[in-house]
């Protein structure tokens, strides 16, 4: 390979906990014997099989956010209060005018649509090695008798640059690097100016959030089409995520993605013009539960691929997060918490809901 793996203290993010490997979901799916529930018995989820707590999607959509208003003086007061309530009330948004350039997205879709229909041993090749988080392969895979989630991943870290560990770069398709270098950039500038947005909102100084969004991991998501049983099974169980804020590009527009609100799942439309934006743990413990990191889970089309593309943003992993006096007037809902620690309990375990945010609960 090009190069060993760096050694900064953010490069430890991908050390943080390991997956157990398991078998190629894309590969299982392609079996040309059929699927049937002896071969899917690990991936089967007996939580699942009625859809009665599904709701109708007339029932209400993501709220959507246009960035450039939140920077016009004509506009960003206006817009700035349908931030706040997107944060409260849903913890989800659709970022419009998101500043990230239409070719850069064309080609990071092109490259990872690519990358997915490479031979088996050509992806293998970056497979998660013993002990890292990134590669291809699957991730919170810790037990051998755990159900699984039917789909695969690419992850690797993105931001800072220092942290980067090169060997996992895919060299096909050629332009691959290149694509993953310019959008992670621009992505970078959304987040900043979001972040910048969301200060605003909670009336506090942006210097306390600067170390809160610096680092980014980017993780390809494959979720194959199971014609047979996709009621049966989950791409990704139910979980919010371990991070400050998550942008959500949705490769190829199928929809599976669902969101728990009011204790029903309410399933997300893809919007090919837009970023979805979610709330992350680290942002809920910083506005002291103000701000919601919201439960979601992506269900399996019948007969259609889907593809994502997951960009977290994260802490500094050296650093502390802990609510902010002032923004509730209630006591800390959280403890103050080590990043490090609260991500090695995230990453370390399987996906359960908001279980591991509960553990920075006060008592």
């Amino acid at each position: 390979m090009e190069m060993e793996a760096p050694r900064s203290s953010e490069a430890r993010w991908s050390r943080v906990a390991s997956s157990l490997p398991v078998r190629n979901v894309q590969d299982l799916a392609a079996c040309s014997e059929g699927l049937t529930e002896e071969k899917l018995k690990r991936y089967i989820r007996l939580d699942i099989q009625d859809d009665d707590d599904v709701v109708a999607e007339q029932s209400g959509e993501v709220p959507m956010i246009d960035l450039g208003k939140l920077f016009n003086p004509d506009f960003a007061e206006y817009e700035s209060a349908r931030l706040r309530s997107a944060c409260e009330d849903w913890g989800f948004f659709q970022l419009v005018n998101h500043g990230v350039p239409d070719d850069i997205i064309a080609s990071i879709r092109g490259d990872i649509e690519k990358f997915f229909q490479l031979p088996l041993e050509v992806k293998s090749t970056y497979a998660q090695l013993p002990g890292d988080l990134q590669g291809y392969g699957q991730s919170f895979v810790v037990s051998e008798r755990q159900t699984l989630d039917w789909s695969d991943m690419f992850v690797i870290i993105a931001q800072p640059s220092q942290a980067r560990d090169m060997r996992y770069w895919p060299v096909q398709p050629h332009t691959f690097r290149k694509s993953i270098e310019d959008y992670s950039s621009e992505l970078m500038k959304t987040a900043h100016s979001i972040v910048t947005a969301i200060a605003k909102t909670l009336n506090i100084d942006l210097e306390l959030m600067v170390d809160k969004y610096v680092c980014q991991y980017l993780r390809m998501n494959y979720y194959p089409p199971c014609m047979t049983m996709a009621k049966k099974v989950l791409g990704f169980s139910p979980h919010s995520d371990g991070s400050f804020l998550t942008f959500l590009l949705e490769v190829n527009s199928v929809q599976g993605l669902q969101i728990k609100r009011h204790n029903a799942w309410i399933p997300v439309k893809p919007n090919p013009n837009a970023l979805l934006v979610n709330v992350g743990d680290f942002l809920e413990i910083m506005s002291n539960g103000k701000y919601k990191s919201i439960e979601h889970r992506v269900t399996i089309n019948t007969n259609q691929e889907r593809l994502t593309l997951s960009a977290f943003h994260v802490p500094s992993l050296d650093g502390v997060v802990s609510p902010v006096p002032g923004i509730a007037e209630e006591r800390p809902r959280y403890k103050t918490v080590g990043v490090e620690e609260y991500s090695k309990l995230y990453m370390s375990n399987k996906l359960d809901g908001k279980r591991a945010l509960d553990h920075a609960k006060s008592l």
